[in-house]
């Protein structure tokens, strides 16, 4: 966006001319400087594995992805005749299945009479909502295949006791609870086995304010030299790094609680879907095919076009965990 000074804006007297205007004589100028615009952060590049980004080519490709086979132990007593076993194991599918694209238009008059480059600040934008729009995407998906001892409000394989939300009844956080939420994800990936390198979450941004609300204001909880709440950092709490992101999938539920027909009305319907995991979880693979200039057909102006096609998949389930919260 750029800014339009004019002269129509200093008065003049009545029946005084301004020289501004249909008259022209004091012209608009705009201003050369662009305003700074936001983007939403992404975090893709943060919480998900590219091993097989290198080999996919265009839009429907597939990629197969071996996996190791579990080899049986058996007792063993003197003597005993031995049981072999065939190792097999089903490959899993990666379908590069979904594309994106931009194409945008300048017109040859508008390239001359410009005096910034047009092309240029139309396809860095282009980049920047491309990666959004992406991170949204794989975003508001792949928590659903989460596993199933990682989710919903009997969570835990192995203790089964773990409330993480469930559709009618999403776990209220709260500044004095949004710790206890991200100890039970943690022991859902704990009682998984899911080592404890490389492990990440990502929460909304009003789920952020509230752990810097938390115990966690006192700088030695989480072995910083300075609290959250002077550098604004989240960093680790109980081995998860912490992203927050705006692209996270959130849905209207009142629940039980403000349902039609029931005795109280719940202020903030938002349930918010959160996850947690390590890099292994989830595989994600993007490639810009094409980036391509050519000449308008239906008018005298350039066409800059890109397609990006990509595909992901949750492939270790078991190392993702998923949250259903609201505030």
């Amino acid at each position: 966006m750029s800014i339009a000074v004019s002269g129509n804006y200093y008065g003049a007297g009545s029946g005084v001319d301004s020289y501004s205007g249909a008259s022209g004589f004091i012209p608009e100028i705009w201003s050369g400087k662009l305003q700074v615009k936001f983007y939403k952060s992404t975090v893709l590049g943060e919480i998900t594995n590219n091993d097989w980004e290198g080999e996919i080519k265009g839009s429907g490709d597939k990629v197969y992805i071996r996996s190791i086979p579990s080899i049986t132990i058996n007792n063993y007593q003197k003597g005993m005749n031995l049981s072999n076993q065939v190792p097999t194991s089903t490959p899993l599918e990666l379908l590069i299945d979904k594309g994106k694209y931009f194409s945008v238009v300048l017109d040859d008059v508008d390239k001359v009479q410009a005096d910034v480059s047009l092309m240029d600040m139309f396809t860095d934008d282009a980049a920047q909502q491309m990666k959004i729009a992406i991170d949204a995407d794989v975003l508001s998906a792949v928590y659903a295949d989460a596993a199933t001892g990682n989710k919903g409000a009997n969570a835990g394989v192995s203790s089964g006791g773990i409330n993480l939300g469930a559709t009618g009844a999403p776990r209220q956080v709260t500044s004095a609870t949004v710790l206890d939420m991200i100890l039970d994800m943690a022991q859902c990936l704990d009682e998984q086995n899911v080592p404890e390198s490389g492990r990440w979450l990502v929460v909304p941004a009003w789920m952020a304010s509230m752990i810097k609300r938390s115990e966690l204001r006192q700088a030695y909880l989480t072995g910083d030299s300075l609290t959250p709440l002077r550098n604004g950092k989240l960093g680790i709490i109980d081995r998860f790094t912490l992203y927050v992101s705006n692209n996270l999938s959130s849905v209207t539920d009142l629940g039980a609680d403000g349902a039609p027909g029931g005795t109280s009305t719940n202020a903030d319907a938002t349930a918010w879907n959160i996850m947690a995991g390590t890099r292994d979880a989830i595989s994600f693979a993007s490639q810009i095919t094409n980036v391509e200039t050519l000449r308008s057909q239906s008018t005298f102006g350039n066409i800059m076009r890109g397609l990006n096609v990509y595909g992901y998949k949750v492939t270790k389930p078991e190392a993702l965990v998923h949250g259903y919260v609201k505030k």
